[in-house]
C-alpha cells in the first residue's frame, strides 16, 4: 500500500477483510508475519505506543458509527480531539470545517438519533478526519444505507482522498464501485486471491 492510495478490500463474509483491516490499523497483532507502518515494525511497539499511533495517525470509520448518543453532532466530532494540544478556538474552527464539508453545519446541535443513517455516518467520518490522520480505515461504511446515501458517502471519501492525499482503505462485502478505487484486492479464506487496478 502506497501513501495517498485509495484501496478497496472486497470479499464475502468471513473472507478476512476485517481481520486485515484490524492488522493494518494496529488493533490486532499478527500471529505470524509482520506489519509495517511508515517503515516501522508494529511488532516492536508496546500496547501504549500502538494506542498513541492509532489516536494520532489513523481515522477509523465503522458500519455501526460508534457515535455517543448523549452528545451532539458537534460534541461527537470534538471528542476525537480530547487529547489534542489545540486551543479551544482552533478545535472549534477545525470541527466547523469538517461539519461544513459534510453539509452538517445546521445539524451541529442535534443528537445522533435525530439524524438519518447517512447523516450519522457523515458525523462518524468527520470525527475520524478532524484529527488529520494520514490513514483512513473504513469497515463497511455504507452497509446499512440506501443506494443514494451510500453513493454520497463513497463520493465524500473519494473526494477527501483526492484532495487531502490521505491514504484510504475501504472494506466491502459486495460490489464496491471498483473504478473509484486506485486498486481493489479480492480476498477469500484469509488470502488475497487477485487484485484489480483502476480502469480495468
Amino acid at each position: 500500500m502506497t501513501a495517498g492510495e485509495f484501496l478497496a478490500l472486497v470479499g464475502c463474509s468471513g473472507s478476512g477483510k476485517t481481520t486485515l483491516l484490524n492488522l493494518i490499523g494496529a488493533l490486532d497483532r499478527p500471529t505470524s508475519g509482520e506489519v509495517f507502518f511508515e517503515g516501522m515494525n508494529l511488532g516492536d511497539f508496546s500496547n501504549r505506543d500502538l494506542a498513541l499511533l492509532r489516536r494520532q495517525k489513523i481515522g477509523f470509520v465503522f458500519q455501526t458509527f460508534n457515535l455517543l448518543p448523549s452528545l451532539t453532532v458537534c460534541e461527537n466530532v470534538e471528542s476525537a480531539l480530547v487529547a489534542s494540544s489545540m486551543s479551544k478556538s482552533e478545535i472549534a474552527e477545525k470541527v466547523a470545517t469538517e461539519l461544513e464539508f459534510f453539509d452538517l453545519t445546521d445539524k451541529s446541535s442535534m443528537l445522533p438519533l435525530d439524524l438519518s443513517v447517512g447523516q450519522q455516518q457523515k458525523v462518524a467520518i468527520a470525527r475520524a478526519l478532524v484529527k488529520n490522520p494520514i490513514l483512513i480505515l473504513a469497515d463497511e461504511p455504507t452497509g446499512e444505507m440506501d443506494p443514494m446515501a451510500a453513493e454520497e458517502i463513497i463520493a465524500k471519501l473519494v473526494e477527501l482522498n483526492r484532495k487531502s492525499n490521505v491514504t484510504t482503505v475501504i472494506v466491502s462485502h459486495g460490489t464496491f464501485p471498483h473504478k473509484k478505487a486506485d486498486r481493489t484486492l479480492f480476498l477469500n479464506n484469509g488470502k488475497i486471491v487477485s487484485q484489480q487496478e483502476a480502469g480495468y
